[in-house]
């Protein structure tokens, strides 16, 4: 703890965003940075308390003390060794992150303005990147044993990266034309730009990890080929189910999941072309969002992107509570406060106890939505809530609806016991954070069966 008054002498700093009517018209990263004298300022803010609830909220048991305090004494490298021996990919959590950390910060308690930790993990990444800090280990001694790994999302990533610094020569089998998962087909890049998965993977390349990409993979080839042609299986497939909904006019030309937009949009970037037919645009467009979490936002700020009319956000749950404090989820446990992100700020009506009632369309092409405002009362059984009318149905113009109420939890079949599955698959939906920690404990777990 460098500065033992920091936390009393020096402010949160936050670095922002991009100034609204220069970001909607790119898909550049929305974030900006501060410098490296105010970073180190923000480093400072760190207590390094006797009880770290930082460590005891982040999935991965990351050392925010620690490499705070490195990077405050300007220590760039052992920052980022302390960094990236909890952390396989800092550069993704530093940018996506919701930060559970922050949230369980004892500063976050005193005054609400707890230590920088997302910003000041991604600022020492890219610092040990630019001074070439990270390089491919090129001294891994191979045990002899193969391991597949089954997705190339951030649990199927941090597994296989793991396993390999521990001797296993791995293979990553990927349905998509490249690797990333989530991070490269479902969140936008103005929040995570695919030349920073690029470095990593090209990293993980010369550690000696084998990607196969357009290798989808069904849970009977698991058991019956490629649990006998390896030593051991990782399944990290995710949830690719997204969750639907069965509304009259479903069927309608203009009613999407949120991901169907969210990829074809990364796709395009990426140099990949589509059909007029196949082209999921909002240009000119009234588009109604249905869903509240970060997927929806992640359509509205690719809807203002592409040149939307309008954009409204629907959720059928209450709104959440306002404000820092969540009196049903005290700290340090994670807040459920009402969220407002960048693309948010950048437009977008936003509405609660909303229940769809029906798709409108004419000459088979959306025009409007049929929804109703509810309320929830409670369960006289217990259980969950009942959900009850309130106002009349009204409709709501729209030409384009995205579908994003989450995703739906796998269900397995009984695999042999050296196939393990983990990340969303294993847990259903979560974080990018969870997910990683969750590949990490499976390379646990693949290790001591196969050392047996």
């Amino acid at each position: 703890m460098g500065n033992p008054k920091a936390f009393l002498e020096i402010h949160r700093q936050e670095a922002g965003y991009r100034p609204i009517h220069d970001r909607i018209h790119d898909f550049g990263e929305v974030e900006q940075t501060l410098s490296t004298r105010e970073r180190k300022l923000q480093a400072s803010r760190c207590m390094d308390c006797g009880v770290p609830f930082c460590h005891w909220a982040c999935p991965l048991g990351n050392k925010a003390p620690e490499w705070n305090d490195a990077l405050y004494k300007g220590e760039w490298e052992q920052a980022y060794r302390l960094l990236n021996s909890t952390n396989p990919f800092p550069e993704f959590t530093g940018r996506i992150c919701p930060a559970l950390c922050e949230k369980a910060c004892v500063l976050n308690r005193f005054n609400h303005e707890p230590t920088t930790n997302r910003e000041d993990e991604c600022a020492i990444t890219e610092a040990a990147f630019r001074e070439g800090f990270i390089l491919p280990h090129t001294d891994i001694k191979r045990n002899g044993k193969k391991v597949a790994v089954i997705g190339a999302g951030p649990a199927g990533l941090a597994s296989a990266n793991d396993l390999n610094l521990m001797g296993y020569s791995v293979t990553v089998f990927e349905k998509n034309e490249a690797a990333g998962g989530l991070l490269r087909y479902g969140i936008p890049n103005f929040k995570l730009n695919k030349a920073i998965i690029d470095r990593r993977i090209k990293l993980l390349e010369q550690e000696g990890i084998e990607f196969k990409y357009g290798a989808a993979v069904e849970c009977a080839a698991v058991s019956q080929q490629l649990a006998e042609q390896f030593d051991a299986v990782v399944l990290a497939t995710g949830t690719p189910t997204a969750r639907d909904l069965k509304a009259p006019g479903r069927e309608l030309k203009g009613v999407h999941f949120a991901l169907e937009l969210l990829s074809q949009q990364n796709r395009v970037l990426a140099g990949m072309e589509f059909s007029k037919a196949d082209l999921i645009t909002a240009k000119g467009k009234d588009v109604l969002v249905i869903g509240g979490g970060d997927t929806g936002s992640d359509c509205i700020g690719t809807a203002h992107r592409q040149g939307c009319k309008s954009v409204t956000q629907i959720e059928i749950m209450p709104k959440p509570v306002e404000g820092p404090e969540d009196p049903q989820n005290p700290w340090p446990n994670w807040p459920r406060t009402l969220k407002t992100t960048s693309s948010h700020e950048e437009g977008c009506m936003r509405r609660w106890n909303i229940n769809t009632l029906e798709f409108l369309g004419e000459d088979g092409k959306l025009t409007g939505v049929k929804v109703q405002e509810i309320d929830w009362k409670p369960n006289p059984e217990g259980g969950r809530p009942i959900m009850v009318e309130k106002g009349e149905p009204e409709i709501i113009k729209a030409e384009l609806v995205l579908l994003a109420m989450g995703f739906l939890k796998p269900e397995h079949p009984e695999y042999p016991e050296n196939v393990f599955v983990c990340g969303d698959s294993a847990n259903g939906a979560s974080l990018v954070v969870r997910a990683m920690a969750s590949g990490k404990q499976t390379a646990q777990k693949v290790d001591a069966f196969l050392s047996k």
